[in-house]
């Protein structure tokens, strides 16, 4: 991917001049924002100051600058965070208000910005919120219509939990506040609707939203034992992260409350698997769950793309046709333009898949039932994108790997 526009305007800035930090990231922040940046990445180390930003999930160098002289980019960054520039020795975090930095009449959405001690400086990241104006709802997050209609069903239950399973980065967040606003809409505000996250991303109407703060005392676990007496209806918990919060969850989820979490697993089997690992009760988890979304974010690729040759461009893959991504001025030369999510949803319907739990069964085995269900897995439906076009072979061993051999033969 060509950035050379962008480096060369912040390579022509004098590093010596008062004013270079904060003209050093304004134009960073908003150039990062217009090319749709998820991540920004600012690293001192011996030569200056390293810059990689992450496009499409992918994490890309934009150049080496200087530190800055008289200003220090990353302490102009700590300043609009809110954060304590004197404190250099321990990690900060804090938010960038939405029109906190603004270049020719554009502004910069919401970020966060997170700071670590290195060994030549602090290192900050900033992530960048999604613009509240894209996936709204279910039907705009590209779930397949069978699939964005059950999981619309299990919305209006008045009771069990729905878990959205994927790694850092595959969009869980996204579909979580999606389901939250589906609610919303669909009720008129009839229901309580009230949420605990870490931190809190996007404000969402009609949504009573809670911020962890550890250095108050108030953790995630004991927060929702707290919100559990607000007469909650429905209850988004930003993230399952240990066992107590995870048993607290079930647990509610079995009393009256519909539960929306999210959850780091590598598929619904895996969540399971893992839950059961954390030492949540299996008939709790049998009982409790209504459903696991498992998903991954994947790049589409550019008209540019043509078609693949030669079968170890397939890289294995058992696919029909397959093209391969070229690129041009229009993909920025990456060959890919954009990202669309994949999907598996498992729905806990089955006697098998319940003793499967029950028993502890390791996660092949729950793999198997649940495609014996009739659940699609991410891997075929990785395959699918291929056979469509909209995908490639490479593309998909990046965000999958290797780990799904055996559900080819389930297609």
């Amino acid at each position: 991917m060509q950035h050379t526009d962008v480096q060369n305007r912040l390579l022509a800035m004098d590093a010596t001049s008062e004013s270079y930090a904060t003209d050093f990231v304004r134009e960073l922040l908003i150039s990062a924002q217009h090319r749709q940046v998820s991540d920004l990445h600012l690293q001192p180390i011996s030569e200056g100051l390293k810059v990689q930003w992450r496009v499409d999930g992918v994490l890309q160098t934009l150049g080496l600058f200087p530190l800055g002289t008289v200003t220090s980019v990353v302490a102009r960054l700590k300043v609009l965070a809110e954060l304590l520039t004197y404190r250099t020795e321990v990690p900060q975090e804090g938010r960038v208000r939405e029109g906190s930095v603004s270049i020719n009449g554009e502004s910069t959405i919401e970020m966060r910005v997170s700071t670590l001690p290195t060994l030549y400086g602090e290192r900050a990241v900033v992530r960048f919120f999604a613009s509240q104006s894209e996936y709204q709802y279910l039907d705009q997050l590209g779930l397949p219509t069978s699939m964005a209609a059950d999981l619309g069903k299990f919305l209006e239950e008045t009771t069990g939990a729905i878990l959205i399973a994927g790694p850092a980065g595959s969009g869980k967040t996204t579909t979580a506040y999606a389901c939250l606003r589906e609610v919303v809409r669909k009720t008129g505000g009839g229901r309580s609707l009230v949420s605990l996250e870490d931190p809190i991303e996007v404000p969402v109407a009609g949504v009573a939203q809670s911020q962890i703060n550890s250095s108050a005392g108030f953790e995630l676990a004991s927060g929702l034992k707290s919100l559990l007496r607000q007469d909650p209806e429905v209850i988004l918990v930003g993230e399952i992260r240990d066992h107590e919060t995870a048993s607290v969850a079930m647990q509610a989820s079995l009393t009256g409350q519909l539960v929306l979490t999210t959850f780091h697993a590598g598929s619904a089997a895996e969540a399971i698997r893992r839950l059961i690992d954390m030492d949540v009760e299996p008939y709790v988890l049998r009982s409790g769950i209504l459903a696991i979304l498992g998903q991954r974010l994947v790049r589409c690729l550019c008209k540019c793309a043509s078609p693949i040759e030669s079968s170890e461009e397939l890289l294995g893959l058992k696919v029909e046709r397959a093209l391969h991504p070229v690129g041009c001025e229009e993909c920025q030369h990456s060959g890919y333009r954009g990202r669309r999510v994949l999907v598996e949803l498992l729905k806990m319907s089955t006697a098998e898949i319940g003793q499967a739990i029950l028993q502890r069964h390791e996660v092949q085995q729950i793999q198997t039932l649940m495609q014996n269900a009739g659940m699609v897995s991410l891997h075929a439906r990785a395959l699918n994108a291929i056979n469509e076009g909209w995908t490639s072979p490479a593309e998909v061993r990046r965000v999958l790997g290797f780990r799904f051999e055996s559900d080819e033969e389930s297609i």
